[in-house]
Protein backbone atom coordinates (compact mmCIF):
# COMPACT_ATOMS: atom_id res chain seq x y z
CA UNK A 1 0.00 0.00 0.00
CA UNK A 2 2.83 2.56 0.86
CA UNK A 3 4.51 1.92 -2.19
CA UNK A 4 1.53 2.47 -4.37
CA UNK A 5 0.57 5.95 -2.22
CA UNK A 6 4.01 6.97 -2.99
CA UNK A 7 3.67 6.88 -6.72
CA UNK A 8 0.06 9.43 -7.04
CA UNK A 9 1.62 12.22 -8.57
CA UNK A 10 -0.03 15.06 -6.81
CA UNK A 11 2.01 13.27 -3.00
CA UNK A 12 4.91 13.65 -5.23
CA UNK A 13 4.34 17.25 -6.05
CA UNK A 14 4.02 18.16 -2.55
CA UNK A 15 6.92 16.54 -1.49
CA UNK A 16 9.14 18.47 -4.27
CA UNK A 17 7.33 21.91 -2.99
CA UNK A 18 8.81 21.12 0.50
CA UNK A 19 12.22 20.94 -0.96
CA UNK A 20 11.74 24.71 -2.18
CA UNK A 21 11.95 24.31 -5.74
CA UNK A 22 9.69 23.65 -8.83
CA UNK A 23 11.92 20.32 -9.21
CA UNK A 24 14.54 18.43 -7.90
CA UNK A 25 16.80 19.94 -9.76
CA UNK A 26 16.65 23.38 -7.98
CA UNK A 27 15.31 22.55 -4.75
CA UNK A 28 16.78 24.38 -2.02
CA UNK A 29 16.88 21.94 0.58
CA UNK A 30 20.64 21.16 1.48
CA UNK A 31 19.75 16.94 1.45
CA UNK A 32 17.26 14.88 2.32
CA UNK A 33 16.45 12.39 5.02
CA UNK A 34 15.47 8.86 4.65
CA UNK A 35 14.89 6.35 7.09
CA UNK A 36 13.75 2.86 6.66
CA UNK A 37 13.40 1.88 10.71
CA UNK A 38 15.60 -1.16 10.12
CA UNK A 39 18.78 0.66 8.99
CA UNK A 40 21.54 1.76 12.53
CA UNK A 41 21.57 5.17 11.25
CA UNK A 42 18.09 6.64 11.65
CA UNK A 43 17.14 9.52 9.39
CA UNK A 44 20.20 9.14 7.25
CA UNK A 45 21.15 11.97 5.40
CA UNK A 46 20.91 11.50 1.45
CA UNK A 47 21.43 13.94 -2.05
CA UNK A 48 18.18 15.22 -2.59
CA UNK A 49 18.04 13.74 -6.34
CA UNK A 50 17.98 10.44 -4.06
CA UNK A 51 14.01 11.23 -3.01
CA UNK A 52 12.67 9.12 -5.71
CA UNK A 53 14.96 6.12 -4.63
CA UNK A 54 13.65 6.79 -0.80
CA UNK A 55 10.09 6.64 -1.95
CA UNK A 56 10.49 3.38 -4.17
CA UNK A 57 11.71 1.88 -0.39
CA UNK A 58 8.76 3.16 1.15
CA UNK A 59 11.11 5.06 3.31
CA UNK A 60 10.21 8.37 5.70
CA UNK A 61 11.54 11.49 4.24
CA UNK A 62 12.41 14.58 5.72
CA UNK A 63 14.32 17.53 4.48
CA UNK A 64 17.55 19.40 5.71
CA UNK A 65 16.74 22.53 8.02
CA UNK A 66 19.46 23.90 6.18
CA UNK A 67 18.46 25.76 3.13
CA UNK A 68 20.74 27.53 0.24
CA UNK A 69 18.39 30.36 0.34
CA UNK A 70 16.62 31.22 3.69
CA UNK A 71 16.38 30.38 6.91
CA UNK A 72 14.17 27.70 8.01
CA UNK A 73 12.12 28.34 11.20
CA UNK A 74 10.60 25.59 12.84
CA UNK A 75 8.28 25.41 15.96
CA UNK A 76 7.81 22.21 17.11
CA UNK A 77 4.88 21.06 19.72
CA UNK A 78 4.49 17.88 21.11
CA UNK A 79 2.76 15.64 23.41
CA UNK A 80 5.13 13.56 25.50
CA UNK A 81 4.10 10.74 27.77
CA UNK A 82 7.11 9.11 29.27
CA UNK A 83 5.53 6.57 31.44
CA UNK A 84 3.03 5.23 28.64
CA UNK A 85 4.45 6.37 25.22
CA UNK A 86 2.44 4.64 22.92
CA UNK A 87 -0.11 6.96 24.37
CA UNK A 88 -0.69 9.50 21.45
CA UNK A 89 -1.63 6.91 18.87
CA UNK A 90 -3.90 5.04 21.28
CA UNK A 91 -5.65 8.27 22.08
CA UNK A 92 -5.08 11.07 19.58
CA UNK A 93 -7.79 13.09 20.27
CA UNK A 94 -6.52 13.32 23.89
CA UNK A 95 -2.95 14.19 23.00
CA UNK A 96 -4.13 16.46 20.71
CA UNK A 97 -6.51 18.48 22.87
CA UNK A 98 -4.11 18.70 25.77
CA UNK A 99 -2.06 20.50 23.02
CA UNK A 100 -5.04 23.37 21.42
CA UNK A 101 -4.07 25.73 24.34
CA UNK A 102 -0.76 26.25 23.37
CA UNK A 103 -1.65 26.11 19.56
CA UNK A 104 -4.54 28.94 19.76
CA UNK A 105 -2.00 30.79 21.73
CA UNK A 106 0.83 30.18 19.02
CA UNK A 107 -1.43 30.65 16.14
CA UNK A 108 -2.93 34.36 18.15
CA UNK A 109 0.83 35.48 18.67
CA UNK A 110 2.20 34.61 15.26
CA UNK A 111 -0.70 36.67 14.04
CA UNK A 112 0.22 39.84 15.92
CA UNK A 113 3.58 39.49 14.10
CA UNK A 114 1.63 38.87 10.77
CA UNK A 115 3.61 35.53 10.54
CA UNK A 116 0.87 33.50 8.52
CA UNK A 117 2.81 29.56 8.91
CA UNK A 118 3.05 26.25 7.24
CA UNK A 119 0.64 24.26 9.31
CA UNK A 120 1.94 20.48 9.60
CA UNK A 121 0.43 18.10 11.63
CA UNK A 122 2.35 14.25 12.58
CA UNK A 123 1.63 11.75 14.97
CA UNK A 124 2.45 13.36 18.08
CA UNK A 125 2.02 16.74 17.60
CA UNK A 126 2.72 20.62 15.53
CA UNK A 127 4.99 21.87 13.41
CA UNK A 128 4.47 25.64 12.12
CA UNK A 129 7.19 26.72 10.11
CA UNK A 130 7.96 29.83 7.55
CA UNK A 131 11.26 30.87 6.27
CA UNK A 132 13.41 34.15 6.42
CA UNK A 133 15.15 34.94 3.48
CA UNK A 134 19.22 35.38 3.99
CA UNK A 135 19.41 38.59 2.15
CA UNK A 136 17.21 40.89 4.35
CA UNK A 137 17.18 42.87 7.21
CA UNK A 138 15.91 39.75 9.76
CA UNK A 139 18.51 37.45 8.75
CA UNK A 140 21.31 40.08 9.65
CA UNK A 141 19.58 41.19 13.19
CA UNK A 142 19.22 37.39 13.88
CA UNK A 143 22.92 36.92 13.06
CA UNK A 144 23.64 39.47 14.95
CA UNK A 145 22.21 38.15 17.92
CA UNK A 146 23.24 34.90 17.33
CA UNK A 147 26.77 32.93 19.23
CA UNK A 148 28.59 30.38 17.78
CA UNK A 149 31.55 28.49 19.46
CA UNK A 150 34.40 27.95 17.87
CA UNK A 151 34.67 24.69 17.79
CA UNK A 152 31.39 24.90 16.01
CA UNK A 153 32.53 27.26 13.82
CA UNK A 154 35.21 24.89 12.78
CA UNK A 155 32.71 22.42 12.12
CA UNK A 156 30.88 24.90 9.73
CA UNK A 157 34.15 25.68 7.79
CA UNK A 158 33.86 22.37 6.70
CA UNK A 159 32.28 20.91 3.35
CA UNK A 160 29.08 18.73 4.51
CA UNK A 161 29.61 15.05 3.25
CA UNK A 162 26.22 14.61 1.60
CA UNK A 163 26.27 18.37 -0.13
CA UNK A 164 29.96 19.39 -0.42
CA UNK A 165 28.84 23.19 0.78
CA UNK A 166 30.10 24.72 3.71
CA UNK A 167 27.28 26.41 6.78
CA UNK A 168 28.60 30.45 6.03
CA UNK A 169 29.53 32.22 9.22
CA UNK A 170 26.41 35.15 9.21
CA UNK A 171 24.01 31.69 8.87
CA UNK A 172 25.40 29.65 11.63
CA UNK A 173 25.01 32.31 13.65
CA UNK A 174 21.51 33.43 12.54
CA UNK A 175 20.37 29.92 13.26
CA UNK A 176 21.91 30.51 17.08
CA UNK A 177 19.53 33.93 16.82
CA UNK A 178 16.84 31.99 16.02
CA UNK A 179 16.73 29.83 18.57
CA UNK A 180 17.46 32.64 20.93
CA UNK A 181 14.08 34.24 19.96
CA UNK A 182 12.01 31.32 19.63
CA UNK A 183 13.48 30.84 23.59
CA UNK A 184 11.50 34.15 24.29
CA UNK A 185 8.58 32.96 22.57
CA UNK A 186 8.49 29.73 24.26
CA UNK A 187 8.56 31.48 27.66
CA UNK A 188 5.44 33.72 26.39
CA UNK A 189 3.78 30.07 25.85
CA UNK A 190 4.25 28.95 29.08
CA UNK A 191 3.19 32.52 31.37
CA UNK A 192 -0.42 32.65 28.51
CA UNK A 193 -1.11 29.31 28.56
CA UNK A 194 -0.37 27.54 31.83
CA UNK A 195 -2.92 27.90 33.61
CA UNK A 196 -5.18 26.47 30.93
CA UNK A 197 -3.07 23.34 30.71
CA UNK A 198 -4.00 20.05 31.71
CA UNK A 199 -0.42 19.47 32.16
CA UNK A 200 3.14 21.23 32.21
CA UNK A 201 4.15 22.75 29.07
CA UNK A 202 7.96 22.69 28.75
CA UNK A 203 10.76 23.82 26.82
CA UNK A 204 12.03 20.31 25.28
CA UNK A 205 11.20 17.09 26.78
CA UNK A 206 11.68 17.61 30.97
CA UNK A 207 10.07 14.90 32.78
CA UNK A 208 7.91 15.87 35.50
CA UNK A 209 5.54 14.28 38.16
CA UNK A 210 2.63 11.96 37.53
CA UNK A 211 -0.61 12.87 37.05
CA UNK A 212 -3.44 10.13 36.10
CA UNK A 213 -2.31 9.51 32.94
CA UNK A 214 1.44 9.03 33.81
CA UNK A 215 4.20 11.43 33.55
CA UNK A 216 3.30 13.36 30.66
CA UNK A 217 3.67 17.08 28.93
CA UNK A 218 3.16 19.15 25.99
CA UNK A 219 6.93 20.18 25.19
CA UNK A 220 7.59 23.19 22.88
CA UNK A 221 10.81 21.19 21.39
CA UNK A 222 13.35 23.80 20.79
CA UNK A 223 16.27 20.97 20.82
CA UNK A 224 17.24 21.32 17.62
CA UNK A 225 18.35 24.37 17.92
CA UNK A 226 21.25 23.37 20.49
CA UNK A 227 22.37 21.14 17.89
CA UNK A 228 24.19 22.27 14.58
CA UNK A 229 22.19 23.46 11.58
CA UNK A 230 23.31 20.83 9.38
CA UNK A 231 22.71 17.64 11.90
CA UNK A 232 18.69 18.36 11.83
CA UNK A 233 16.18 17.93 9.03
CA UNK A 234 12.14 18.46 9.28
CA UNK A 235 9.56 15.32 8.96
CA UNK A 236 8.44 16.38 5.33
CA UNK A 237 4.15 16.23 4.73
CA UNK A 238 2.58 13.47 3.17
CA UNK A 239 5.74 11.60 3.94
CA UNK A 240 4.84 8.40 5.88
CA UNK A 241 5.50 8.72 9.34
CA UNK A 242 7.81 6.09 11.20
CA UNK A 243 8.18 7.08 14.52
CA UNK A 244 6.49 4.07 15.83
CA UNK A 245 8.61 1.61 14.47
CA UNK A 246 11.15 3.90 15.44
CA UNK A 247 10.27 3.24 18.90
CA UNK A 248 9.44 -0.33 19.05
CA UNK A 249 12.23 -1.19 22.05
CA UNK A 250 9.41 0.45 24.15
CA UNK A 251 6.12 -0.05 22.50
CA UNK A 252 6.34 -3.85 21.61
CA UNK A 253 6.34 -5.37 18.50
CA UNK A 254 2.66 -6.11 18.44
CA UNK A 255 0.98 -2.59 19.08
CA UNK A 256 3.52 -1.13 16.42
CA UNK A 257 2.37 -3.51 13.80
CA UNK A 258 -1.13 -3.39 14.74
CA UNK A 259 -0.83 0.26 13.87
CA UNK A 260 -3.06 2.06 11.11
CA UNK A 261 -0.05 3.51 8.82
CA UNK A 262 -0.06 7.08 9.58
CA UNK A 263 1.13 10.18 7.08
CA UNK A 264 1.98 13.58 8.30
CA UNK A 265 0.39 15.68 6.71
CA UNK A 266 -1.03 19.79 6.73
CA UNK A 267 -3.61 21.13 8.33
CA UNK A 268 -5.77 22.32 5.40
CA UNK A 269 -9.17 23.49 5.61
CA UNK A 270 -9.81 21.00 8.08
CA UNK A 271 -10.06 20.66 11.82
CA UNK A 272 -7.45 18.55 14.18
CA UNK A 273 -10.41 15.96 14.34
CA UNK A 274 -10.69 15.19 10.70
CA UNK A 275 -6.88 15.56 9.98
CA UNK A 276 -6.39 12.64 12.95
CA UNK A 277 -8.85 10.46 10.75
CA UNK A 278 -6.99 11.44 7.26
CA UNK A 279 -3.74 11.00 8.29
CA UNK A 280 -4.37 7.24 9.38
CA UNK A 281 -5.93 7.13 5.88
CA UNK A 282 -3.67 6.83 2.16
CA UNK A 283 -6.87 7.47 0.00
CA UNK A 284 -7.58 10.71 2.12
CA UNK A 285 -4.16 11.70 2.18
CA UNK A 286 -3.57 11.45 -1.33
CA UNK A 287 -6.95 13.33 -1.86
CA UNK A 288 -5.80 16.10 0.41
CA UNK A 289 -1.88 16.45 -1.82
CA UNK A 290 -4.37 17.02 -4.57
CA UNK A 291 -5.37 20.56 -3.11
CA UNK A 292 -3.45 21.44 -0.21
CA UNK A 293 0.20 23.59 -0.97
CA UNK A 294 3.46 22.69 1.66
CA UNK A 295 5.08 25.38 0.65
CA UNK A 296 6.99 27.25 3.31
CA UNK A 297 5.89 30.37 3.60
CA UNK A 298 8.50 33.38 3.23
CA UNK A 299 7.81 35.94 6.93
CA UNK A 300 10.77 38.08 6.27
CA UNK A 301 9.68 41.10 7.14
CA UNK A 302 7.03 39.80 9.72
CA UNK A 303 10.30 38.39 11.41
CA UNK A 304 11.16 41.91 12.56
CA UNK A 305 8.31 43.05 15.44
CA UNK A 306 9.47 39.29 16.81
CA UNK A 307 13.14 39.87 17.04
CA UNK A 308 12.12 43.68 18.41
CA UNK A 309 10.16 42.06 20.88
CA UNK A 310 13.29 39.62 22.14
CA UNK A 311 16.00 42.46 21.92
CA UNK A 312 13.79 44.36 24.55
CA UNK A 313 12.84 41.72 27.08
CA UNK A 314 14.85 40.35 30.06
CA UNK A 315 15.78 37.34 28.29
CA UNK A 316 18.07 38.94 26.03
CA UNK A 317 19.88 40.67 28.72
CA UNK A 318 20.33 37.25 30.50
CA UNK A 319 21.62 35.74 27.17
CA UNK A 320 24.31 39.06 26.74
CA UNK A 321 25.74 38.39 30.28
CA UNK A 322 25.81 34.70 29.89
CA UNK A 323 28.20 34.19 26.83
CA UNK A 324 29.92 37.64 28.16
CA UNK A 325 31.67 34.93 30.40
CA UNK A 326 33.37 31.93 28.98
CA UNK A 327 34.32 28.44 30.09
CA UNK A 328 37.32 27.73 31.49
CA UNK A 329 39.86 26.60 28.84
CA UNK A 330 40.42 22.41 28.61
CA UNK A 331 43.98 22.49 30.00
CA UNK A 332 42.59 23.68 33.53
CA UNK A 333 40.18 21.80 33.66
CA UNK A 334 42.08 19.53 36.22
CA UNK A 335 42.56 22.20 38.64
CA UNK A 336 38.76 23.96 38.19
CA UNK A 337 35.95 21.75 37.20
CA UNK A 338 37.36 18.52 37.93
CA UNK A 339 37.53 19.82 41.71
CA UNK A 340 33.98 20.41 41.98
CA UNK A 341 33.39 20.08 45.62
CA UNK A 342 30.59 16.70 45.44
CA UNK A 343 30.44 16.60 49.27
CA UNK A 344 27.94 19.60 49.57
CA UNK A 345 25.74 18.49 46.45
CA UNK A 346 22.44 16.65 46.73
CA UNK A 347 22.89 12.81 45.74
CA UNK A 348 20.99 13.11 42.63
CA UNK A 349 23.22 16.43 41.03
CA UNK A 350 26.68 14.83 42.53
CA UNK A 351 25.54 11.65 40.47
CA UNK A 352 25.10 13.01 37.73
CA UNK A 353 28.23 15.03 37.53
CA UNK A 354 30.08 11.57 38.63
CA UNK A 355 28.43 9.07 36.28
CA UNK A 356 27.24 11.75 33.40
CA UNK A 357 26.04 9.17 30.30
CA UNK A 358 23.78 9.21 30.27
CA UNK A 359 22.08 11.52 32.92
CA UNK A 360 23.33 14.55 31.69
CA UNK A 361 22.14 13.88 28.35
CA UNK A 362 18.43 14.08 29.71
CA UNK A 363 16.70 17.24 29.93
CA UNK A 364 15.84 17.17 33.55
CA UNK A 365 18.84 16.13 35.19
CA UNK A 366 20.38 19.13 33.46
CA UNK A 367 17.72 21.51 34.75
CA UNK A 368 18.34 19.66 38.44
CA UNK A 369 22.41 20.37 38.50
CA UNK A 370 21.49 24.13 36.76
CA UNK A 371 18.81 24.94 39.67
CA UNK A 372 21.93 23.52 42.16
CA UNK A 373 24.84 25.30 40.94
CA UNK A 374 22.93 28.56 40.24
CA UNK A 375 21.83 27.94 43.95
CA UNK A 376 25.20 27.50 45.02
CA UNK A 377 26.12 30.47 43.20
CA UNK A 378 28.16 29.45 40.14
CA UNK A 379 27.65 31.47 36.62
CA UNK A 380 25.26 29.65 34.53
CA UNK A 381 28.04 29.88 31.58
CA UNK A 382 30.56 27.79 34.07
CA UNK A 383 27.37 25.43 34.66
CA UNK A 384 27.82 24.68 30.93
CA UNK A 385 31.72 24.44 31.00
CA UNK A 386 31.54 21.98 33.74
CA UNK A 387 28.86 19.70 31.38
CA UNK A 388 31.44 20.06 28.77
CA UNK A 389 34.12 19.06 30.71
CA UNK A 390 31.93 15.76 31.19
CA UNK A 391 31.19 15.54 27.13
CA UNK A 392 34.28 15.94 26.16
CA UNK A 393 35.89 13.04 28.20
CA UNK A 394 35.74 9.48 27.68
CA UNK A 395 32.68 8.68 29.52
CA UNK A 396 31.55 6.06 26.60
CA UNK A 397 30.02 8.52 24.71
CA UNK A 398 30.51 6.82 21.64
CA UNK A 399 30.31 8.81 18.04
CA UNK A 400 28.19 11.18 20.02
CA UNK A 401 30.15 14.80 20.34
CA UNK A 402 31.74 13.43 16.70
CA UNK A 403 28.76 14.03 15.25
CA UNK A 404 27.40 16.91 17.59
CA UNK A 405 29.37 20.20 19.16
CA UNK A 406 29.58 19.33 22.95
CA UNK A 407 30.17 23.39 23.47
CA UNK A 408 27.08 24.30 21.92
CA UNK A 409 24.94 21.52 23.49
CA UNK A 410 26.23 22.42 26.64
CA UNK A 411 25.85 26.07 26.27
CA UNK A 412 22.41 25.37 24.77
CA UNK A 413 20.93 23.54 27.86
CA UNK A 414 22.22 25.02 30.86
CA UNK A 415 21.35 28.73 28.83
CA UNK A 416 17.77 27.42 28.30
CA UNK A 417 17.28 26.38 32.38
CA UNK A 418 18.54 28.99 34.03
CA UNK A 419 17.15 31.33 31.85
CA UNK A 420 13.74 30.35 33.45
CA UNK A 421 15.06 31.04 36.09
CA UNK A 422 16.27 34.34 35.76
CA UNK A 423 12.96 35.60 34.19
CA UNK A 424 10.97 33.97 36.86
CA UNK A 425 9.31 31.52 34.11
CA UNK A 426 10.63 28.25 36.46
CA UNK A 427 8.48 28.82 39.54
CA UNK A 428 10.52 26.40 41.01
CA UNK A 429 7.91 24.51 42.08
CA UNK A 430 8.99 21.02 41.40
CA UNK A 431 12.54 21.86 42.70
CA UNK A 432 12.27 19.57 45.82
CA UNK A 433 13.06 15.94 46.92
CA UNK A 434 9.48 14.43 46.34
CA UNK A 435 9.13 15.92 43.06
CA UNK A 436 12.71 14.57 42.15
CA UNK A 437 11.92 11.28 43.36
CA UNK A 438 8.39 11.59 41.32
CA UNK A 439 10.68 12.12 38.20
CA UNK A 440 12.72 9.03 38.81
CA UNK A 441 16.04 11.23 39.10
CA UNK A 442 16.34 10.50 42.71
CA UNK A 443 19.24 7.52 42.67
CA UNK A 444 18.25 6.00 46.30
CA UNK A 445 15.81 7.91 48.39
CA UNK A 446 18.35 8.25 50.85
CA UNK A 447 20.18 11.23 50.81
CA UNK A 448 21.01 14.11 53.87
CA UNK A 449 20.50 16.67 51.48
CA UNK A 450 16.66 18.27 51.10
CA UNK A 451 16.85 19.97 47.81
CA UNK A 452 13.85 22.47 49.42
CA UNK A 453 16.95 23.68 51.12
CA UNK A 454 18.49 24.60 47.60
CA UNK A 455 15.41 26.09 46.55
CA UNK A 456 15.44 28.84 49.25
CA UNK A 457 18.97 29.82 48.30
CA UNK A 458 17.90 29.76 44.87
CA UNK A 459 15.05 31.96 45.49
CA UNK A 460 16.91 34.60 47.65
CA UNK A 461 19.51 34.91 44.88
CA UNK A 462 16.90 36.31 43.05
CA UNK A 463 19.07 39.58 42.82
CA UNK A 464 22.21 38.31 41.67
CA UNK A 465 20.65 37.92 38.34
CA UNK A 466 18.96 40.91 37.76
CA UNK A 467 19.44 41.89 34.31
Amino acid sequence: MLLKYYTNPDVRARLVEFLGGQSIDDATAMFITGDDSSADVQFAQKPVNQLWACLDEGQEVGRSMWDCRSLIVDLDIEYVNFDFPAKPYVQPKRAFELQQPVVDQIEKRLLTFGIRPLHLLSGRGHHFLWKIDQECEAFELLGNIGRVADSLRNRYRRPHPVSGCTVGKMLGQAFSGLGMVLEHFGHTLIQTCGEQSEVPIQLTAVEVGPGSHGREIVSIDLSEYGDDLYSRGIRMPFSVYLKPDQQRYCLGNSFVDAMPMIFSIPLHEINVNQAIDIMRDAAQTSSLAARASVSIPDCSDSMLQMIREYSECKLARFHAAFYSDQHDPPESWPSTYDRTPLDNLPTCVRTSIAQPNELLLKPAAIQNLVRTLMALGWAPRHIAGLIRSKYERDFGWGEKWYRYDATSRADFYVRLFAGQVVTGVDSLIDFNCKSTQEKRYCPNGQCRNNLVHFQGKLQKRSDDWAV
